[in-house]
């Protein structure tokens, strides 16, 4: 059932042929059974719902059994391998197509484990990537916060450097060491000591006033990488779902191509196995059985065509003759001249009638 072949056919033919069909059969539904399977996983990565992908990978495995049945069952053996191979020839191409198509996401599954240590580093770079891309955009505003903040902190380090050097300017002129160089403290020094005692005044007005604004500038400093580390952590989730279909078949891509490739050989192989063998098994009873239905048909039809054309030639024949006849028989004449005047007659009646209603 599954290469196509008529299993009444089959049935009358040697055990040899029922063997054979039955290889060509399981090779299809085998196919069929490795499309479901790799269709429902390749789904199952893009749905991530068990059932769904179950259903829509049941009928692509029944789509392939359906495609690879036909590609089978329509190839005829003619005695003549170059001319099957060439109406083989579009087959084998779909053949190719539909072994991609299976083995690719197979392919994915078997190396689940590196696509995944490379899906990995790339889900690293981009969030390296992100995150350089985030800071980037709060750069400009933190640099500026931050310098602002050096500047106020600098202002009250430099006013605290000058008020040190006031206040070791008077002490050293109390103690007679700099200044008058008077032991004691004199007029100088009191001057000195006033001029300190401002300064210090101004410095912690300057330090109340700037540390308020330097808290002020430390807050708002600190709602920026609050909103740089929500935003980070908004974006996140999108990279941590960079394992679509596609980036998988990427990640695949980036793998050794060899191992790859004889995977993609193995279901070239299986693909066209059905096709291939078809070909290149010799001419058997199956298949001259099958020839001898289908001529035994074409001449019955070819027959039955004949007959019909036969038929119409001669009734039409006998319809001319009966016909002929027929304009020869004076009764029949003068039947139709009666009727023919009494027709003529009732048509002038009629006509009267009707321009008679008109004029009045």
């Amino acid at each position: 059932m599954c290469s196509g072949a008529d299993p009444d056919l089959l049935q009358e033919s040697p055990k040899s042929e029922q063997i054979k069909y039955a290889g060509i059969g399981g090779t299809v539904f085998f196919t069929a059974v490795m499309a479901f399977i790799s269709s429902a996983y390749a789904l199952f990565t893009v749905f991530d719902n068990v059932y769904a992908a179950l259903g829509f990978g049941l009928i692509w495995g029944l789509l392939i059994f359906n495609l690879d049945r036909f590609i089978v069952s329509t190839i005829k053996k003619q005695n003549n391998f170059w001319k099957e191979f060439l109406q083989a020839t579009p087959r084998l191409i779909l053949a190719v197509i539909i072994a991609v198509v299976i083995s690719k996401p197979l392919e994915m599954k078997i190396f689940e484990k590196e696509i995944n240590q490379v899906l990995l580093e790339e889900k690293n770079q981009l969030t390296l990537n992100n995150q350089e891309q985030i800071a980037a955009q709060f750069k400009q505003n933190i640099d500026r916060i931050s310098n602002e903040i050096g500047t106020l902190k600098t202002e009250i380090s430099d006013k605290e450097t000058e008020v040190n050097h006031l206040y070791n300017t008077y002490i050293a002129e109390a103690e007679g060491t700099q200044g008058t160089m008077k032991l004691g403290k004199g007029p100088v020094y009191k001057e000195k000591r006033e001029k300190h005692d401002a300064m210090l005044q101004e410095l912690q007005q300057l330090k109340s006033s700037n540390n308020e604004k330097i808290k002020n500038k430390e807050d708002e400093l600190a709602q920026l990488r609050v909103k740089q580390k929500e935003q980070e952590a908004n974006t996140q989730p999108i990279i941590d779902g960079f394992d679509g279909l596609m980036a998988r078949i990427n990640a695949l891509g980036k793998l050794a191509w060899f191992p790859s490739f004889f995977i993609l050989l193995l279901f070239l192989a299986i693909e066209t196995a059905p096709v291939l063998a078809k070909l290149l098994a010799p001419r058997g009873a199956y298949d001259l059985r099958f020839d001898e239905q289908e001529d035994a048909l074409k001449v019955w039809v070819t027959q039955q065509k004949n007959q019909r054309a036969s038929l119409l030639k001669t009734d039409t024949d006998l319809n001319e003759k009966v016909y002929y006849d027929i304009t020869e028989d004076e009764e029949i004449y003068n039947y139709k001249k009666q009727k023919a005047k009494d027709l003529l007659k009732l048509q002038s009646d009629r006509f009267y009638k009707k321009q008679s209603d008109i004029l009045a």
